[in-house]
């Protein structure tokens, strides 16, 4: 039984999920960026998660070619940004930078300052599954601060309320 495209869209855009950004450098140190929901752990030992990352984007390009990503998940406040990544207002390559205190680690990739957790990668593995890339990163190197998580669901963003 073939399941219609737009009732699966519909049924994930029911899973909330924590908003990322996903970025990288090209080999010629060009800075890429995507917003990502598609982020989850995978081990603790070695500590590793995945990302799935669009085949068309410049972003999926760049990590392919260079097998090093990192990951920022973003603040509450952050709703701007993720919407700068996620293409909203036209902006592409690098120029979506433009939004955000972005800083380079210390590999030059960037990194979005005041982030809830902030994970430097080297690609593990890489498999294509449909129109994306699943990489997993062994996470090389991580910081957190004490701060609220974005989350999307249902085409909104929204902020996590304590029990």
């Amino acid at each position: 039984m073939a399941v219609d495209i737009g009732s699966f869209r519909a049924a994930m855009a029911r899973f909330p999920g924590a908003v990322t950004i996903v970025t990288a450098c090209t080999a010629e140190g060009e800075r890429r960026g995507i917003t990502a929901t598609a982020v989850c752990s995978v081990s603790a030992e070695p500590p590793s998660l995945l990302v799935c990352l669009n085949r068309k984007t410049g972003t999926c390009a760049a990590v392919r070619e260079t097998g090093r990503f990192n990951v920022s998940l973003l603040t509450e406040g952050a709703a701007a940004v993720a919407l700068q990544f996620a293409g909203m207002g036209g902006a592409t390559g690098a120029a979506k930078f433009d939004t955000g205190d972005w800083q380079a680690d210390a590999r030059g990739l960037p990194l979005l300052a005041g982030a809830v957790v902030q994970f430097s990668c080297d690609v593990a593995e890489v498999t294509d599954a449909g129109s994306h890339t699943v990489f997993i990163g062994h996470i090389v190197n991580l910081a957190s601060a004490e701060a609220p998580a974005l989350v999307y669901e249902q085409a909104r963003f929204h902020r996590l309320l304590p029990l």
